[in-house]
């Protein structure tokens, strides 16, 4: 008598003949003993009958084949049958297109046995196939967020979210839970997963989840015809979704799971229905509207909460399409997609300053008629529409995208014109913009190679309109290896960069099959010209099209021989092998070891400094006043200024390298002197001949190194990076007996104190009488923030924050109302936002009059200069203010801070302590009165923690390590 399984695997196929064989080996290779495969065929019209009987004679006892006498039109059917089939004491379904990993069923029915679950899940990856291997995107989880733990809940209201996932592949079902629960999948009917899993976890006395990959979902995108989950903008697979949605609600209302019910409604507003409306693009207008108009109904079926919960972009989708405006809700759930978005609607500024999303522009570039009046007359409207927080009003150009229409593509005689609109959100970019417009043509395939041609283009308010004549025979592909160009519109407003792809929107012609001439490098023969079409993300793009027969032949020559296996084996190993070499010539542990191994034993060159200041961000802090006075003494030496990002806004009189590059460790090699306030990259040793000057970034109130709780209780790991950092030292600021009792002490430091102060704060003490540099960079720092109406500035700059779960804050809202701020004190003052340099500021438009985001100042000490008071928490620019004997606030809302510190700051701040936003306001409105009841408290302050800050730190520096023969060693 045979044992019975410890579990079956149903394996469901319809003409899959080629991929069936390999689905079963997976089942087969498991790593649990006992383990039977039972294959449904459903009616399959190839070879997959065969294949499956094949398969059951070559495994007798493990392998059995069933066969339905006719096709069920879905995957229920099968898969009921295999229930009723099959004899485990587990129950799991397979895909023929898709595999097992080799330990699912162990861990699954482990998982089950361990914790008595009726249920058991794990985590799925699909497996992009068009994907090239290698690349990160290839293997994408499904709701990986789920698994990152072991866990075991007892009921679905324990885990609502668990709706998320309700495929039935990646899950085994104890066989009596099935049985007494009459749990069966719906027939003769599409996405029937969605059902029988809700009803699964709603009957489930305990349901697991386990950590472990069980399931490779296998993807081909571009597989003719697409699988059946694939064809998501079919209208009557959309109907059958929503039909499954509609038994899910009244199976939780027949349960009185009313909670259950609006959570399964958010997770169809942030998937479901986001799924289809992004494969909408370039469909039949009348199909997208049947499609549209069928959702609209069961949108207005759902729980109107539903909406204020679910994403943002997912919510203005769904109620876009609820309410009927069709493009504003595509360009949502679209915008909501991309890692680098485009903004394909107008967006609307309120009297009261928030920023709503409105529809699409219509063809001749004006805002929609509808906007977002129609929509917004509800409170409800409003605040989904909103998306201020977005900051679409204060990004910088170049990370806006908007949205670029094309509405002319032609030949004209012997000359290609294009035509189009860029969008201008919130008219961003204004009528006396200096504009500026190039029209490129880039291979896809080695984006290096590219044609340009100057395009025209001219404001028109909430639109920019561009047109380019060129002759298209300046692009000169070479033919065969070359066949995609894509084309992108640079547009530069005031020497900001904004990159555009013209596509397909609001009036644009057919774009698809239009022919520009072209001549290949590799003759006529490659082909002739260049052909349009539109991608799937809406853009424009060209194909080399052969044209006449010759060109055809030899094309089709070359792709015989190109995708031969021996060639495609051959393309496979240069790729590989071209990858590879790229990654280690360019990864950090090479540059590491050739640092340490050959560079450093080059000569050191004689007065090469490499100046680094915040890790390469910005030109500014005390190595920027120590390369001043160096330039400004006229000492004979070298800089070099490392940036991370961007060189804009370092000294075109120094040598620029970027962080990390070969040329920055060249240069650290090489290096008389290394000055940095951070740290140079770990790993890098420091040659006896170089001197490092660790100038640091400010005074400690919170624990620092090894001082941190975090860091004692933490892996070894993290203090052995402090320690070797801070042995690479050769001279350490301070700026006072406080400085060196305290950051020192807990960095680990052990080189020399030098009790000099900060070269920052030179400026602070001695003023900028006889620095008409920095005078003129404080007098250009009032215009540019528009400080000159006489009202007073106030600098708020707190440290920087982590949030719950320590995940850092991003968007640093200002401490008082905007509008609040304008009515009680926005006649006297202004308010500059300083968010720390990892975040940035969110100001609403509407704020403006009274607060300005600074920022993008990369330089503090002009701002402290200019302020006439600071609001801070415990970041460390109240030691610095305090020299300049101005009042500053402490505002601590809802902080624990006050007790965590160096010292007690109630005891020893340079001015009010406040907690709430009324208090704040008072002590902004106190700034008015004569007199400072906290001058006292604050000179007392600045002299305990800024006793070496004399005016004079940069020249003590310079004296110190840069006098006579300071630059002697080995010369180059």
């Amino acid at each position: 008598m045979r044992a019975r399984p410890e579990a079956s695997v149903v394996v469901i196929a319809y003409n899959d003949e080629r991929r069936l064989p390999r689905a079963v080996a997976s089942v087969l290779a498991q790593s649990l003993g006992g383990v039977e495969t039972v294959i449904v065929d459903d009616a399959s019209t190839d070879g997959t009958a065969r294949a499956a009987d094949r398969l059951a004679a070559a495994h007798p006892g493990r392998v059995r084949a069933v066969h339905l006498p006719s096709n069920s039109g879905g995957c229920g059917r099968p898969r009921n049958t295999g229930i009723e089939r099959s004899s485990g004491r587990y129950v799991m379904f397979l895909d023929s297109d898709d595999l097992l990993d080799r330990h699912a069923c162990l861990n699954l029915v482990s998982a089950a046995e361990e914790t008595g679950a009726d249920l058991v899940s794990g985590l799925c990856e699909r497996i992009f196939l068009d994907v090239p291997e290698g690349r990160k995107d290839r293997v994408r989880p499904w709701y990986p967020w789920l698994y990152r733990h072991s866990a075991v809940h007892r009921s679905l209201s324990e885990r609502p979210n668990l709706l998320y996932d309700t495929l039935s592949t990646n899950k085994a079902y104890r066989r009596a839970f099935l049985e007494d629960n009459g749990l069966r999948f719906a027939e003769r009917l599409h996405y029937e997963d969605l059902l029988f899993t809700a009803e699964a976890y709603l009957a489930a006395g305990r349901t697991a989840l386990i950590p472990h990959r069980v399931y490779h979902w296998l993807v081909k995108e571009r597989e003719v015809p697409p699988s059946i989950s694939s064809r998501r903008a079919e209208v009557a697979n959309f109907a059958d979704r929503l039909e499954v949605h509609r038994r899910i609600d009244m199976l939780f209302a027949l349960r009185g799971a009313h909670d259950l019910r609006r959570a399964k409604d958010v997770k169809f507003v942030n998937h479901d229905l986001v799924l289809c409306l992004r494969e909408l693009r370039g469909r039949d207008p009348g199909h997208r509207a049947r499609l549209l108009d069928s959702a609209a109904r069961y949108l207005a079926e759902l729980d109107p909460r539903a909406f204020e919960t679910a994403h943002p972009m997912a919510a203005i989708a769904a109620y876009l399409t609820r309410e009927g405006d069709h493009a504003g809700a595509l360009a949502a759930a679209e915008y909501g997609r991309a890692a680098r978005p485009e903004l394909r609607v107008h967006l609307e500024e309120q009297r009261d300053g928030r920023v709503l999303w409105g529809g699409a522009p219509s063809p001749d570039g004006a805002a929609p008629s509808h906007g977002v009046a129609a929509w917004t007359a509800r409170a409800a409207g409003r605040r989904i529409l909103d998306v201020t927080d977005f900051g679409f009003h204060e990004r910088p150009l170049r990370e806006l995208r908007p949205a670029n229409t094309v509405t002319g593509l032609e030949m004209r005689g012997d000359k290609a014109h294009m035509s189009g609109y860029v969008l201008n959100p919130l008219e961003r970019i204004r009528p006396d913009s200096r504009l500026a417009a190039t029209l490129e043509f880039r291979d896809r395939r080695r984006p290096s190679r590219r044609r340009r041609t100057r395009a025209r283009i001219e404001h028109r308010g909430g639109r920019l309109d561009w047109r380019a004549d060129f002759d298209p025979r300046r692009v000169h592909p070479v033919g065969f290896v070359d066949p995609v160009w894509d084309v992108l519109l640079r547009v530069r407003v005031d020497g900001e960069e904004l990159v555009t792809r013209p596509g397909d929107g609001a009036g644009s012609p057919p774009l698809d099959g239009v022919a520009l001439p072209v001549r290949p490098r590799l003759t006529r023969l490659a082909a002739g010209r260049l052909r349009s079409y539109v991608t799937g993300g809406g853009h424009l793009a060209f194909t080399l099209d052969p044209g006449g027969a010759p060109a055809r032949l030899a094309g089709a020559a070359v792709h015989r021989a190109a995708t031969t296996r021996a060639a495609r084996r051959a393309w496979r190993e240069v790729r590989r092998l071209k990858s590879s070499a790229r990654g280690l010539l360019t990864s950090r542990a090479t540059k590491t070891a050739v640092f340490n191994r050959v560079l450093s034993r080059l000569p050191v060159r004689a007065g090469l400094v490499v100046f680094e200041s915040h890790l390469g961000a910005r030109y500014a802090g005390n190595p920027k006043y120590i390369y001043r006075e160096l330039r400004r003494s006229g000492r004979p030496v070298r800089a070099v200024w490392s940036y991370a990002a961007s060189a804009k806004g370092f000294p075109q009189d120094a040598t620029l390298v970027r962080r990390g590059s070969w040329a920055y460790h060249l240069a650290l090699a090489r290096a008389r002197f290394w000055v940095d306030d951070q740290g140079y990259p770990d790993g890098l040793r420091k040659r006896p001949e170089t001197t490092y000057i660790q100038t640091w970034h400010g005074s400690a109130y919170k624990p620092m190194g090894t001082d941190k709780p975090s860091v004692k209780s933490g892996p070894r790991s993290e203090r052995a990076r402090l320690r070797r950092m801070a042995e690479r030292f050769d001279c350490f600021l301070v700026r006072s007996g406080h400085d060196a009792g305290t950051l020192a002490r807990g960095l680990g430091v052990r080189a020399e104190l030098l009790a000099s102060g900060y070269p920052r704060n030179d400026p602070l003490v001695t003023g900028v009488d006889g620095d008409p540099e920095l005078a003129a960079e404080i007098a250009a720092l009032r215009g540019s923030l528009g400080l000159g109406d006489g009202r007073r500035a106030v600098l708020y700059a707190p440290t920087f924050r982590t949030g719950p779960g320590g995940r850092p804050v991003r968007r640093l809202d200002p401490p008082v109302d905007p509008a609040v701020f304008a009515r009680e004190l926005g006649g006297e003052l202004v308010l500059l936002v300083r968010p720390h340099y990892l975040c940035e500021a969110a100001l609403p438009p509407s704020a403006h009059d009274v607060m300005r985001d600074a920022g993008a100042v990369p330089d503090v000490t002009p701002l402290l200069l200019l302020a006439d008071a600071l609001v801070t928490d415990h970041s460390s620019i109240m030691f610095d203010f305090a020299l300049l004997d101005r009042p500053i606030i402490l505002h601590l809302p809802d902080e624990d801070g006050l007790d965590t510190g160096y010292f007690d700051l109630r005891r020893h701040a340079p001015g009010p302590i406040t907690r709430t936003e009324d208090e704040l306001v008072a002590a902004l409105a106190g700034l008015r009165s004569p007199g400072d009841a906290h001058a006292a408290r604050r000179r007392a302050f600045a002299l305990r923690f800024g006793e070496h800050d004399r005016g004079t730190a940069a020249r003590t520096v310079v004296e110190r390590y840069f006098g006579e023969g300071s630059g002697r060693g080995r010369t180059s």
